[in-house]
């Protein structure tokens, strides 16, 4: 089983985030962000991975320090269970649709952080969240987890939908990209030999 757990606490926050990359999808989620624990059980549920998040944030000043360093935190237990990445798929892609809204998200696990953020909101909150903070989430957890992510937002009128395509999109591509695959069992899905 590919699991981890790691903490951090800074003068900001004190995050605790587990992951099991071979679960079932459930997920325990406090990140005292309503709107924000119900896009991160997206990437649990459609990525088949149980992750636990506990938050303890400055979210009286708001809500950017927690979403981040959640971003970071699970961007490291993530890279701590994926372990040497042999025989993994290393790919993944997903479209999702919800009503109107259509989002892409395309990765690599290739050692490497990069991002593109092909995404224009409708509108700039949902609720009281910060649209903006999903942007510094995805960033937080690639230069941590070091994998190549590109994020697109095809369509959309309304901006829960577009959120929660790309939340979904995401956890299902990830959940291709480290799915063993038979046919490299044991071996680096590189040229290199590393990743």
């Amino acid at each position: 089983m590919r699991i981890a757990e790691v903490s951090r606490n800074t003068l900001e926050t004190q995050i605790s985030v587990s992951i099991n990359l071979d679960g079932t999808g459930v997920s325990k989620l406090a990140s005292g962000l309503g709107f924000f624990d119900h896009m991160l059980d997206q990437i649990a549920r459609h990525g088949m991975m149980d992750i636990t998040v506990s938050a303890n944030g400055d979210l009286h000043i708001d809500a950017h320090h927690t979403v981040e360093d959640i971003g970071i935190t699970l961007g490291q237990a993530f890279a701590k269970a994926i372990g040497d990445k042999k025989g993994i798929r290393r790919y993944g892609h997903s479209y999702v649709p919800l009503d109107e809204a259509l989002s892409r998200v395309v990765l690599d696990i290739s050692g490497r952080p990069g991002m593109e953020f092909g995404v224009e909101f409708t509108r700039a909150r949902i609720g009281d969240f910060d649209v903006d903070l999903i942007h510094e989430f995805f960033q937080g957890f690639v230069n941590h987890a070091l994998v190549t992510l590109h994020i697109d937002n095809l369509r959309g009128d309304n901006a829960h939908h577009q959120a929660e395509t790309i939340f979904k999109a995401f956890g299902r591509a990830l959940r291709m990209a480290v799915e063993a695959d038979d046919r490299m069992t044991g071996i680096m899905p590189s040229t290199k030999g590393t990743l």
